[in-house]
């Protein structure tokens, strides 16, 4: 079994190339490339674009990117779909197997794509906590400007067919259940958080989470990105107040994960997170099974809206 390395990217299809690229930069992106019919952005580490932006008719989530840990897992997980191992013909390059999963989502893994030197950024801030001194004789100032942006962490997605689609990310790609969320009974679970199943290595606590969703439409919830610190989360959200962004939720502290998050809504109604101080796992890390409910959403935050499940 092949067993992914990380996220690469997420894949949108929008009306217009030039207004997502001002959100993105604003957001705290930078651009790559820009084709024509696609807009690529990077974030700060030395992946080589983090977001896809497509040009259509109308706005869709389409799908994401999967890094593998080599070539032949490539080759290995091409023979398991009965795929191939292409060219691929994006910029960045490399090697990819592209597929469609079972909710519709079309899925790249890739190896050997080309990448940067990573961006500068600042140290995070050290900070005088009340039992571990850190900072001395030096101040914090920080300015209104976008976050830096590190790197793409996960992607939340709403799925028709939630037991068919883990089942499909747990035995083809190799991701291994975090926690889970159930609704009504404990027997319905609703919702698993999926983290790269790497053994003993530390990893994120979620790159991909599953929602089942009711009205039968495969979409994105999220797509969620880290920042440096908790300073930088709210610089940047600062920053995207002053230029009219639609603000969704935060800031606040999730209970799965425990990320320190911010969402907002880009102009085509998407919703996309800054997030700072998630957890770690790896395969050992015991599983949690709770209740989905608004308080376990966030240990603090500001009211949940119902905007924000739309």
């Amino acid at each position: 079994m092949v067993t992914v390395a990380d996220i690469a990217y997420v894949r949108y299809q929008v009306t217009d190339l030039a207004r997502m690229e001002e959100f993105l930069s604003d957001f705290g992106l930078h651009r790559v490339a820009h084709t024509g019919s696609a807009l690529y952005m990077r974030a700060a580490s030395p992946v080589h674009h983090a977001h896809v932006s497509e040009l259509g008719e109308r706005n869709a989530t389409l799908g994401f990117g999967f890094l593998a840990q080599s070539l032949a897992d490539l080759e290995q997980l091409a023979g398991r779909l009965g795929s191939v191992v292409e060219d691929n013909p994006e910029p960045g390059g490399g090697k990819r197997v592209r597929f469609t999963d079972p909710a519709g989502f079309v899925v790249d893994v890739l190896h050997g794509q080309a990448r940067h030197a990573p961006l500068p950024a600042r140290e995070p801030f050290a900070m005088n906590a009340s039992v571990e001194r850190q900072r001395f004789g030096k101040t914090i100032r920080v300015g209104r400007k976008p976050s830096a942006v590190v790197r793409l962490g996960h992607v939340a997605v709403l799925v028709p067919d939630f037991a068919q689609t883990l089942a499909f990310y747990r035995d083809v790609l190799g991701f291994r259940v975090s926690d889970t969320y159930w609704a009504g009974s404990d027997q319905n679970t609703i919702a698993a958080f999926l983290h790269c199943g790497l053994g003993e290595q530390w990893t994120d606590h979620h790159t991909i989470a599953l929602v089942a969703t009711q009205d039968g439409a495969a979409r994105f919830d999220h797509s969620a990105y880290e920042v440096i610190d908790l300073d930088d989360l709210y610089q940047g959200g600062e920053h995207l107040r002053e230029r009219g962004y639609q603000h969704t939720w935060g800031v606040g502290r999730h209970v799965q994960g425990s990320q320190i998050f911010d969402y907002w809504r880009d102009p085509f109604g998407n919703k996309i997170e800054h997030w700072t101080d998630g957890d770690l796992v790896n395969d050992h890390t015991p599983v949690g099974h709770a209740e989905i409910t608004d308080n376990e959403l966030s240990q603090w935050a500001p009211p949940l809206s119902p905007e924000f499940f739309r």
